[in-house]
């Protein structure tokens, strides 16, 4: 009899394709989540005891009612009364058996066809497996993600407040600035080197190359020009002009020795060396402190054409665009967002991951006043709420389908047979109790029913 409850049709092996899966490519299926094999284990040796107890039960009625109805012919011949109380075991256990196999039955065709023999609505699970993983989708949508219960529970929950509470518990803020660390670092870690100089690269430089300097440089020099803050600027070249005359003697006898008649006495280029540099110092130490100067005004007119050149004449925006071209093709700048990415990230993942850094502590206090101020503000904590309940209702009312169908599709790439097999394997236990409660039950009432009809009929 254990044959009977616990008989399958031959399995065709994790990758055979039943009925419904045929359209499938084994590369499509998934593979069953289930328990580890030490609980898969316990939990199938679970299910042999179940299915063994349930089968006992089966076979202890039909001995019962065979030994009954052995009972009633070995009377019968000899031309004996039958004893009274075979009629009410023999209708127990006749009950009982019929309800123990009517169950056995229910519970079988569930996952497989009794007997391995196709009868039609058996192998419920393997046959309707896509449909129950749609259904499941359904229910869980309708259910789970419907907006109104999820802004419901929200508001129960009472998330802000539990929020803020939590923060300001001795530890946690810390333990915010930890995880908040841990995943700045990996976050960081992960990112392409390469990609991230692309991005620099277009977000820095190549925004910097994009426009004309220089329009924009003539407008900035001519605005400075007429608030007056070039002067500071021109007062500082003519300091450093007269500084640098200071020394120059040594540099102006050389120059003029160099350049004098071989047949000219010594103490004559002497005397023009000297006379240059008194000169120049003269010169310099007026323009620096004549702030009307000629000098200084040509420079002036100058920085004033400057500015007008790098706006209006082509000549000068083309020259300004041929050292744009040059200083962002060298070496040193295409170079640059590299050398960013990877001082900036490599000092941003260490101060992450170090627990005494500066940004680590920052994050820890921010935590810890946000609770605070949660704690303390109504406002901002109806605020929080709010946008909390929006935001499920967004996602409840946009992406359920999607969040769902994660369900039904996955059912629907899981192996047939495989899925039956696990599915048994989780309830199967407890549906054996079906099949304990049928053969008891049915005990019960054929007892019940034969005592009537006696009663009633003799």
């Amino acid at each position: 009899m254990e044959k009977i409850a616990g008989r399958s049709e031959p399995r065709r092996g994790r990758h055979a394709k039943s009925e419904p899966e045929a359209h499938q490519a084994p590369e499509h299926r998934l593979e069953v989540p289930g328990p580890s094999p030490e609980v898969e284990a316990e939990k199938r040796s679970q299910l042999r005891k179940a299915k063994a107890f349930a089968t006992a039960l089966l076979i202890i009625a039909t001995a019962v009612y065979f030994t009954c109805r052995w009972i009633e012919s070995s009377h019968t011949s000899a031309g004996e009364a039958i004893p009274a109380w075979v009629g009410y075991v023999r209708a127990a256990s006749e009950a009982g058996m019929v309800g123990a196999l009517a169950d056995w039955f229910a519970v079988v065709a569930l996952f497989r066809h009794p007997l391995g023999i196709p009868i039609p609505h058996t192998a419920i699970v393997r046959r309707k497996k896509d449909q129950v993983g749609e259904s499941l989708a359904q229910f869980v949508g309708d259910n789970f993600l419907n907006p109104t219960l999820i802004v419901d529970k929200v508001r129960k929950a009472q998330i802000p407040e539990r929020v803020g509470q939590w923060l300001v518990e001795p530890g946690n803020a810390d333990k915010v600035s930890a995880q908040v660390g841990k995943f700045t670092g990996n976050a960081l870690e992960a990112v392409d080197s390469d990609d991230a100089a692309a991005v620099l690269k277009t977000a820095v430089i190549d925004e910097v190359a994009a426009p004309e300097w220089g329009p924009p440089a003539g407008r900035v020099l001519g605005q400075l020009i007429e608030e007056g803050r070039t002067e500071p600027i021109v007062q500082q070249l003519a300091d450093w002009l007269h500084r640098k005359s200071l020394t120059a003697q040594p540099l102006i006898d050389r120059m003029v020795g160099e350049r004098a008649p071989s047949w000219a006495p010594s103490f004559v280029n002497d005397l023009i060396g000297d006379k240059v540099y008194r000169e120049l110092v003269d010169w310099t130490w007026n323009v620096a402190h004549d702030s009307h100067h000629d000098a200084r005004q040509a420079l002036h007119r100058f920085l004033t054409q400057l500015a007008d050149d790098l706006q209006n004449d082509e000549a000068t925006i083309n020259k300004v665009e041929e050292l744009k071209s040059d200083i962002l093709s060298s070496a040193a700048v295409t170079s640059a967002p590299a050398k960013m990415w990877e001082s900036t990230s490599t000092k941003l993942i260490d101060a992450a991951r170090d627990p005494e850094s500066l940004l680590r502590r920052k994050i820890s206090e921010t935590a810890a006043r946000y609770g605070q101020r949660v704690n303390e503000d109504a406002e901002l904590r109806s605020r929080m709420g709010d946008r909390l309940e929006k935001a499920v209702v967004f996602v409840s009312e946009n992406y359920s389908g999607e969040i769902t169908s994660i369900i039904s599709e996955t059912v629907a790439r899981w192996d047939a047979d495989e899925a039956s097999d696990k599915i048994e394997l989780m309830v199967g236990r407890d549906l054996q109790f079906i099949r304990v409660n049928g053969t008891v039950v049915g005990s019960l009432a054929g007892l019940a029913i034969y005592t009537l009809s006696t009663l009633f009929f003799g």
